[in-house]
């Protein structure tokens, strides 16, 4: 797998698609700082580590729904493997003029674009939710 961060993004956008309760991806510590994110801004329940038939680790995220449909309208990837996008602090974009989020990958911590203009830093933007 290439794009760690990709993978779990997609099968979030796949799950939410379909309308499952939870979805389960291989954990690593970057996917649980960007779910942290999410958890804190409210487009997820939560979610738990624990280990996958193979023994492998493996994160169950519950995703959130309102009124029948999923909260996450959009979920892009902005910063691949083949191409990073780093932005200073005054270049952090807006996402549907402050509607959405982006996620970023700071010296601090993976935050939102919201807290990183308040920790005055920038970094890599990972990718942006609305």
């Amino acid at each position: 797998m290439n794009d760690p961060l990709g993978d779990m993004l997609t099968r979030i956008r796949n799950a939410q698609l379909r309308g499952k309760s939870t979805v389960k991806t291989p954990a690593s510590k970057l996917r649980g700082w960007v779910l942290d994110v999410l958890q804190n801004e409210g487009y997820i329940r939560g979610y738990e580590s624990g280990t996958g038939k193979d023994g492998h680790p493996e994160l169950e995220i519950s995703l959130k729904y309102f009124d029948g449909e999923g909260v996450i309208k959009e979920l892009k990837r902005v910063s691949t493997p083949g191409r990073r996008v780093y932005s200073g602090v005054k270049d952090i974009p807006s996402v549907r003029q402050g509607l959405g989020i982006a996620i970023v990958s700071t010296p601090q911590g993976v935050m939102s674009d919201a807290q990183a203009r308040a920790a005055n830093v920038g970094g890599e933007v990972l990718c942006t939710i609305f």
